[in-house]
């Protein structure tokens, strides 16, 4: 067996956690998770599994990423364009001799228990030793429209499944076989890399070109811009034969809008007032008068105020901004 990296991706923004989130400091790297960052925690909770780490992250703050990688057996691969996960693995995967075994994980996730996600990763590698393409699936606690799902009938996956409506999340929860898809994956270099040429040869050659012409680590912009964005998810996972699903009980969020952060400062005892209304980003008194299961978010430069069930429309706002060309971003 090869080695086991931990290929970390860092490229998003978190436009849904705005105005927290910013693009010059992304939610990753935000130290709001008892101190530390969300990427710091992906770092460390894998050293106890991985031998080596690679991170695949944007330019505009891949800096931001230094002072929590590994000092030994790290390298960075920085985007100056990025093109989706399915061309961002690829290029860890470059980087990597055939038989090393990628843990890939996203920087923005937070997860709990470290016995039950070790005991899960253990799982995956054993699937990726035989060859197969593993992904992590999350035992559903509620009927979330946030997630994609994975069908499934015990480790064999019988389906992908987009993020549902409320309706369709209650009915998968009741079927009892489907499982939140984590994004998390587990596979070795050369198994990706076979798969992504046969799915998806245009983004392998245009990856395998960007990578190839790197001046240390860092990516052309020009020869990336020529990369089909696609995800792994659509490049890959959805169309393959050799997949295999580990369901997974470790406690998991990706973070990725204000109801999951309301429920995360909540189990760590940020103040909630009696109709359900929390304040963040200050110590200012607010009060909520005639409102229920409100957010308010405070910043330097911009104030939120959103209801819980309407968090993950913080993005269309977010989009406004850019189409404003605004500077709050």
């Amino acid at each position: 067996m090869g080695n086991i990296v931990n290929v970390i991706l860092s490229g998003g923004i978190g436009s849904r956690l705005w105005p927290l989130s910013r693009k010059a400091m992304p939610k990753q790297y935000l130290p709001i998770f008892e101190g530390k960052s969300l990427f710091e925690l992906t770092v460390q909770r894998n050293q106890n599994v991985a031998t080596q780490c690679i991170m695949v992250g944007s330019i505009q703050n891949v800096d931001q990423a230094k002072d929590y990688l590994p000092v030994e057996n790290s390298r960075t691969i920085v985007e100056a364009v990025p093109r989706n996960t399915a061309a961002a693995i690829a290029f860890a995967a470059f980087a990597c001799d055939p038989d090393d075994i990628l843990i890939v994980s996203p920087s923005d996730h937070l997860i709990e228990d470290q016995q039950k996600y070790e005991q899960s990763l253990k799982q995956g590698i054993q699937y990726a030793e035989e060859g197969f393409l593993a992904t992590f699936g999350i035992q559903p606690t509620r009927p979330e429209t946030g997630y994609g799902y994975i069908e499934h009938q015990d480790n064999d996956v019988l389906s992908f499944r987009e993020k549902p409506n409320l309706d369709t999340a209650k009915e998968f929860l009741k079927k009892g076989n489907f499982l939140w898809n984590s994004g998390i994956f587990c596979f070795k270099a050369s198994i990706y890399l076979e798969e992504l040429f046969r799915f998806e040869p245009r983004v392998f050659r245009a990856a395998k070109e960007a990578f190839e012409a790197a001046d240390n680590g860092v990516l052309s912009a020009e020869l990336s811009s020529k990369i089909p964005a696609k995800s792994i998810d659509y490049a890959v996972m959805e169309r393959s034969e050799r997949i295999k699903v580990v369901p997974s009980n470790f406690i998991w969020s990706d973070m990725g809008a204000y109801d999951s952060l309301y429920d995360y400062l909540r189990t760590k005892g940020h103040p909630v007032d009696t109709a359900g209304n929390m304040a963040i980003g200050t110590d200012k008194y607010v009060a909520f008068i005639g409102l229920s299961d409100a957010i308010l978010v405070h910043a330097d430069d911009a104030i939120l105020v959103v209801h819980k069930q309407h968090a993950q429309d913080v993005k269309h706002l977010y989009e406004e901004l850019e189409q404003a060309e605004s500077t709050l971003l």
